[in-house]
Order: C-alpha cells, then sequence, then structure tokens
C-alpha cells in the first residue's frame, strides 16, 4: 500500500470508509479489509459503529502503530466540555488510547471554532489523538482555520471524486501541506458507468472504480477512503498499483463535468 507523506506523517493512500458499515456484517467487512493489507480506517462518532471497528480492530491483532485511524466528532458534540466528554467515549469504543486523527465532522454557525479547535489542541496535547483536522469545510473556512486562528490542523475531509471538482482546496493544501481525504471517491456508485472512466479502464484492463481512484490518488495531497461491503470490491479498490495514468488520460478525467455533489444535507455549509 502506498502512502503519502503529510508534514511528516504518512498516511496510506487507500483507507476504508465505513460509514453504514454496523453490526456482525460490517465487522466482517472490516476485518476482510485488515487482513488484505487496509491499513487506515475512517470512522465518525455519527456514524455510531466506534464500537463495532474497535472491535474488529482488537481481533484483528494488528499493531497499533501500524493503523492510521480517524474518527469524526458529531456536530452537536462541538461546544469544548462536550467534546472532550464524547472523545472518551469513542476512545472507549474504539478500544484504543488514541486515533491518529480526530476531525470536526460538520461546521456549525453557532459554534465557535476557536474554542472547539482549543479542544481538540487539549486532546492533542494530552496524546488522545496525534492529528487534528476538518471535515466538510469549503475554502473560506479552511482558511479562516489556517490563517486567521493560526491553528495547525493537518487534514480537510470532504466528497471528491472523478465527478466533483475540489481544485481550489487542492492547491490551498499543497500551499500549506495539508492531507486532502476524499470520501465517497466513487461517487456513491454513480462514476461506476461514467462512459470516459469505463472506456479508459478497457485500456488499462481495470474497472472504472479503480481508474477513478487511480485519478486520485496521482494527486498530490490525496488519499481516498472508498466503502465496501464485499470482499472483491475490497481488492479491487487496493489493486490500482501497477499501472500509472498516462498523462492524456488523466487529463481528461480532470476536464470530465465536475458539479455532481452526493452528500449535500440541510445544515451544510455555503459550498465553493
Amino acid at each position: 500500500m502506498n502512502s503519502k507523506n503529510i508534514q511528516g506523517i504518512e498516511v496510506p493512500e487507500i483507507g476504508l470508509g465505513t460509514f453504514k458499515l454496523i453490526g456482525a456484517s460490517g465487522e466482517q467487512v472490516l476485518k476482510s479489509a485488515l487482513s488484505m493489507g487496509y491499513r487506515h480506517i475512517d470512522t465518525a462518532q455519527d456514524y455510531q459503529n466506534e464500537k463495532m471497528v474497535g472491535q474488529a480492530l482488537k481481533h484483528a491483532h494488528i499493531d497499533r502503530e501500524d493503523l492510521f485511524l480517524t474518527t469524526k466528532i458529531d456536530r452537536f458534540n462541538l461546544e469544548p466540555a462536550r467534546l472532550l466528554a464524547s472523545m472518551e467515549e469513542s476512545l472507549l469504543s474504539l478500544q484504543v488510547e488514541y486515533v491518529d486523527l480526530l476531525l470536526i465532522h460538520w461546521p456549525r454557525n453557532d459554534i465557535q471554532i476557536k474554542k472547539t479547535l482549543e479542544a481538540m489542541f487539549t486532546l492533542k496535547e494530552q496524546g488522545r489523538t496525534l492529528n487534528i483536522g476538518v471535515s466538510n469545510f469549503p475554502l473560506a473556512l479552511v482558511k479562516e482555520v489556517v490563517q486567521d486562528l493560526g491553528a495547525q490542523i493537518f487534514c480537510n475531509q470532504v466528497e471528491y471524486h472523478a465527478m466533483l471538482g475540489q481544485f481550489d482546496l487542492l492547491d490551498f493544501a499543497v500551499e500549506n501541506d495539508l492531507l486532502i481525504t476524499a470520501y465517497s471517491p466513487l461517487a456513491q456508485g454513480h462514476i461506476l458507468k461514467n462512459p470516459l472512466l469505463v472506456e479508459i479502464g478497457e485500456k488499462y484492463g481495470k474497472t472504472s472504480a479503480q481508474i477513478a481512484l487511480r485519478w486520485l490518488v496521482e494527486q498530490e495531497q490525496v488519499v481516498a477512503i472508498p466503502k465496501s461491503t464485499s470482499v472483491s470490491h475490497l481488492q479491487e479498490n487496493i489493486n490500482i498499483y501497477d499501472f500509472e495514468l498516462q498523462d492524456d488520460d488523466f487529463y481528461a478525467i480532470d476536464e470530465l463535468e465536475k458539479s455532481l455533489r452526493i452528500v449535500n444535507p440541510p445544515f451544510a455549509p455555503k459550498w465553493d
């Protein structure tokens, strides 16, 4: 598994997103992924599956330092006292002493982001998380965090795939050595029948999903966390390292229409 070096830290390029993975079936998916070599696992308080993730990690018997584990603070837990208490619950559920990355899941206008970040940095000082970051933050909010508040964050996790552009965020990430974690990197299946991706896949003997993931990880600062419930797709998603996209193919994907946003709840911020 290849990795990206961000701020001196290695992050596996392909991780497993666990949204909607729950119960025994979810635990089995996670165990299968870990046995294949997945070492980057993404969960969240809002997914209500941290206990399941913790059980799977415990039974996998993988050295903790070999895992990159992310969880996210629910938008209702951003007030400092609630954040600190909820993080203790998350660590107990995950059965770990720390996470590698702790994110604000969604921004909120009625909560002072400075206070939230201060609580998160307290957790970092305590060793409860090694890095902190944000999720679903458009460029204006990321600039507020990094430039206006001077917060040394590690990551912005956003929806990013071949049919939704995040190029301004990427430019900022490169300038500031920030990780961009692409969730829903396959647009929840919408890209699988895209004619261009299918055509390019035939050229390399790969699926459209593999082409879409390869396009993402060939970009600076970008890792991807596709979710899958089948063993074959888990294997397919990491089997993208025996080829490279030629420039013409890479830039052709760049030129696809980039307006398909899948995740857009009522409380979402104003997108770029």
